[in-house]
């Protein structure tokens, strides 16, 4: 039987652990930290429970793809609830915009507040969900490795959305500053400004508006839970607390990975780890060099902090993001002059509303997150001036104090990042989605020098999220199973 061993345990790692079992491989899966699912593990403190990483679950359709690969359906592994309200938009004292769960609620929202956009609006979904449609048809899936991979009678029909960008298509028909700021947020906080995102990337907003946002019962967690029990169940093998501390070669082969516990020898080799972080362990056998990380251009990293309540939050929902600062100056303190900013926009979660297994009754769990740059200085000092900041403005959008409700609260910034995952530059999403990032000139999946070292996950390709982390790991495993 032919062996593989792989690096990490979060999406893209899962998902590839369970495509090579499914094809015969007896897998291993290395995990430096104390539980599995990478970034979407759980902290539980006095009872209160807190996913660490994602918290929006766009793109059901891509979850339903990989267990069906499996013969299997997501509700055999954890339970979906569709969010309606999906989120709430807040652009100032009592003034805010929830948005809706379906496109026709959607669009009614848009024309009440500015007459005429609802027809603009419909026919920018429209697109979104054909450009959504083709992107998953006859992109997403490909390997990244020849431009050929691009090349289709319906991508070509649309050669135009690569040169034009998301800002340009939102702003011609729309005039209305909130309603801007809710098309153009998904490429800003998971991936790069509007002016520098390709318009194609618009299928965003039909994962947001179109598919709606769901909830997993347990959170994020039980997602990655769910996966790793389908990959037991295929006969994985998982070994947690194994940081990778060398990886040896002979010749044009991988032979053994070195962890601070023992050693693993395998036919075949896959990082989910960072990429950059696994380039270094591969002394010379590295694709790229470091100034070549260093030139890319990166989407945000984080302040993220996590507070009990004890009692409930009254005038928010379970999604909330906070638009009531300039949106334009934040996305430029991120992207272009990397500084800590002055007065950013936020997302405010509170998943206890839909999930009551996170606390007790008449309590609240939540989760805050501001979008930085990275490679910025952080230390505690700073993450309490920023957490002061949140309490501030929600008092002052909402008139509620949450100030005198905190159980605790735990804040992880940019050098816990690099820490806890060995983030390049301590990126929380991986690479931006700008054109001279996109598919073939993304980092490969292959190693160039050794013929059996693949590369998974957020920095190669397709991209960043979740749902292209599962994308990913079926990615590099086709490639894999049909070349060696």
């Amino acid at each position: 039987m032919k062996t593989t061993v792989i690096i990490g345990s979060g999406f893209s790692s899962l998902a590839s652990a369970c495509y090579m079992a499914k094809a015969g491989y007896k897998v291993t899966v290395l995990e430096k930290n104390e539980q599995l699912g990478g970034r979407a593990s759980m902290m539980e403190i006095d009872g209160y429970k807190f996913d660490m990483g994602p918290s929006w679950y766009w793109m059901p359709d891509i979850f339903e793809r990989f267990f069906a690969d499996f013969g299997k359906k997501v509700s055999d592994y954890y339970k979906l609830e569709k969010l309606s309200p999906a989120y709430r938009v807040v652009f100032g004292e009592n003034d805010y915009i929830d948005i809706e769960d379906t496109p026709e609620k959607i669009i009614e929202t848009f024309e009440r507040i500015e007459p005429g956009s609802g027809k603009h609006l419909k026919k920018f979904m429209d697109e979104a969900q054909e450009n959504y449609r083709i992107a998953m048809q006859d992109l997403v899936y490909n390997p990244g490795l020849s431009l050929l991979e691009l090349v289709s009678v319906e991508s070509a029909k649309r050669l135009n959305l690569f040169v034009k960008n998301i800002s340009e298509q939102v702003r011609k028909e729309i005039k209305n500053p909130k309603l801007r700021s809710i098309l153009e947020f998904p490429v800003l906080f998971l991936g790069a400004k509007p002016n520098k995102t390709p318009a194609f990337y618009n299928f965003m907003n039909h994962a947001d508006f179109g598919l709606g946002t769901w909830y997993p019962k347990g959170g994020f967690n039980a997602v990655a839970l769910g996966m790793v029990k389908l990959a037991k169940e295929l006969g994985v093998e998982f070994h947690v607390n194994e940081e990778v501390v060398g990886i040896d070669y002979e010749n044009n082969q991988a032979k053994k990975i070195r962890t601070q516990n023992g050693v693993y020898e395998a036919d075949v080799f896959i990082s989910g780890a960072d990429y950059a972080h696994t380039e270094k362990l591969l002394n010379g056998n590295r694709n790229y060099s470091e100034e070549y990380w260093q030139k890319k251009t990166f989407a945000p990293s984080s302040f993220l902090y996590y507070v009990a309540f004890n009692r409930k939050v009254n005038h928010l929902l379970h999604h909330n993001l906070f638009f009531d600062t300039d949106f334009e100056a934040h996305a430029k303190e991120i992207y272009d002059t990397k500084v800590l900013p002055k007065q950013p926009l936020f997302y405010a979660n509170f998943s206890s509303k839909t999930d009551d297994s996170l606390c007790e009754e008449g309590k609240e769990v939540g989760f805050f997150l501001i979008p930085v740059a990275v490679d910025l200085e952080d230390n505690e000092e700073i993450h309490e001036k920023y957490f002061q900041l949140i309490l501030d403005r929600i008092k002052k959008c909402t008139g509620e104090d949450l100030s005198d409700a905190i159980v605790f609260k735990k804040s992880f910034g940019v050098k816990d990042f690099k820490e806890r995952y060995h983030s390049c530059r301590g990126n929380a999403y991986g690479l931006a989605n700008t054109l001279l990032q996109t598919s073939v000139l993304r980092p490969t999946i292959k190693n160039k020098k050794l013929k059996n070292f693949f590369y998974t996950g957020q920095l190669t390709v397709p991209g960043p999220g979740v749902p292209p982390a599962l994308i990913s790991g079926k990615v590099v495993t086709d490639y894999i199973l049909k070349n060696n």
